[in-house]
């Protein structure tokens, strides 16, 4: 009778003991703020969860868990699940995230769901084979007509010592900064000027080349949101100079 009784009794503690529970909590950032959707990860179970629009959540799970809170632009955090959180809920604090520098070479970041940096960090062999063969071309020097002038178009003379090609301390020169503005700009963008296909590309270095200020952008090989601005503005003041015909040599 006790061998029954004490079978009995340690059946019932092993049972609470690992009982699943359900752990309620709340997500508020530095400044008190419930933060909705934030993705509530229990690292045993995998199972996820997101808060709600008050930043309340609830995710089964026992003493012991890890839990882990990510979101956007706030540092990744992990809580250690204790028999108090339990019976008690969990307060959670987000803290934002250091604001980077934007960099040339933009690069995934880390986002701590091991599911989804997968992917990242292993894309699919397409996406290699698409990003190497960009490369590739864009390595490519442009044929010499490119920069040939049309029949009776202005063309700047070029001073020894006011402009830079090929310099090995740049990482752009004017053919790759007319590649990237006519990716970045469209064709429709000098369709609307009635700037034929054709004539795009020409078009581009006579802007460069009749006093468009971009020496940074060919040292460091990137061309900001106003650059391409002042770009723009160049275009619409120098236009008209550009349709005019030019007297033949």
């Amino acid at each position: 009778m006790k061998i029954k009784l004490f079978f009995v009794l340690a059946s019932l503690f092993f049972i609470n003991s690992h009982a699943q529970n359900y752990i309620f909590g709340k997500v508020t950032s530095e400044d008190n703020d419930e933060m909705p959707e934030v993705t509530v990860i229990n690292i045993r179970t995998d199972e996820r969860v997101l808060t709600n629009r008050d930043g309340h959540f609830m995710i089964s799970g026992r003493a012991g868990d890890e839990l882990r809170f990510i979101k956007s632009g706030y540092e990744l955090t992990n809580r250690k699940i204790t028999q108090e959180n339990i019976t008690a809920p969990v307060n959670v604090t987000m803290i934002r995230a250091a604001e980077l520098i934007a960099e040339v070479e933009i690069k995934k970041n880390i986002t701590g769901d091991i599911k989804i940096d997968a992917k990242n960090l292993n894309p699919p062999r397409k996406v290699e084979k698409l990003k190497n063969d960009l490369a590739k071309y864009m390595s490519q020097k442009s044929a010499p007509g490119v920069l040939a002038a049309r029949p009776g178009e202005f063309v700047q003379p070029v001073t020894k010592g006011i402009y830079s090609f090929g310099k090995v301390k740049n990482k752009w020169d004017d053919v790759d900064l007319m590649n990237y503005l006519q990716n970045a700009l469209g064709d429709t963008f000098f369709e609307e000027l009635q700037i034929p296909k054709p004539q795009i590309q020409h078009f581009i270095l006579y802007i460069l080349r009749t006093g468009f200020e971009r020496k940074n952008i060919l040292k460091y090989g990137y061309c900001t949101e106003a650059d391409i601005n002042r770009f723009k503005n160049a275009v619409l003041g120098r236009i008209s100079a550009y349709k005019l015909p030019q007297p033949q040599k």
